[in-house]
């Protein structure tokens, strides 16, 4: 576990995505109590486990959208008292999992004044980000991206045909076919940018330690006004 900020820890992992070659991050924040969750869990090896458990309890285990839970469910076998926090859509997806709260049903009470959830409404993947308040961190799943410049000569090619080759952006087959209603994103965009956040921590990419308020504003210029 690489140290990001007092109180969260990032790992980072390779992954192949339609045949890109891209790395992917699990994100732990600790709680107030010392407790710890984990979110989009990479896959729960014995070195991986043992780096967290010395970090503090598992306390809860966050599959942030329905395309970020592919792990969440080793875990939960590991740690059974961990509560999951899982999307609607994963519901009837993931019928194997036991999912102890359905984000957005009702309040964590364990998040109060630590964790701040925003759900981006229109949104196909059904991503709920995350507001890691005493450092004032935003952490994503696939909301934006941050791959920098692929070497392998497919994942180059398609970052740079999908817009988001060396930036902070979105990929614009999500762009087409992600978005059920872009006005009800282009609010939920403009209500995270209220929120109060600097560093960026991404699904697929690099994390952002200041600019990220300025990554998301740009890298949502492309969405219409919902007002």
């Amino acid at each position: 576990m690489t140290p990001f900020a007092e109180g969260i820890w990032v790992d980072i992992g390779p992954v192949r995505i339609l045949g890109m070659r891209l790395t992917t991050t699990m994100t732990v924040l600790r709680l107030r109590d010392g407790s710890l969750l984990l979110h989009s869990p990479l896959p729960l090896a014995a070195e991986r486990r043992a780096a967290v458990e010395a970090l503090g309890p598992v306390a809860h285990l966050y599959a942030p959208s329905r395309y970020h839970d592919l792990r969440v469910g080793e875990w939960a076998a590991a740690f059974p008292s961990a509560r999951l926090h899982a999307p609607s859509g994963l519901v009837k997806e993931r019928s194997d999992l036991r999912i102890d709260r359905v984000i957005g049903s009702a309040p964590e009470p364990a998040f109060l004044g630590v964790i701040d959830e925003l759900s981006i409404a229109g949104f196909r993947l059904e991503e709920t980000v995350l507001i890691y308040r005493p450092t004032r961190t935003l952490v994503v799943a696939d909301l934006v991206h941050n791959v920098g410049r692929p070497q392998d000569w497919w994942t180059k090619l398609y970052t740079k045909l999908m817009g988001f080759y060396d930036r902070v952006a979105l990929s614009r087959a999500i762009r087409w076919a992600g978005f059920s209603d872009r006005a009800a994103a282009r609010r939920s965009i403009d209500e995270l940018l209220t929120r109060p956040f600097d560093s960026l921590i991404v699904g697929h990419g690099t994390p952002l330690t200041t600019g990220g308020r300025e990554a998301i504003a740009n890298a949502f210029t492309w969405l219409p006004s919902g007002h």
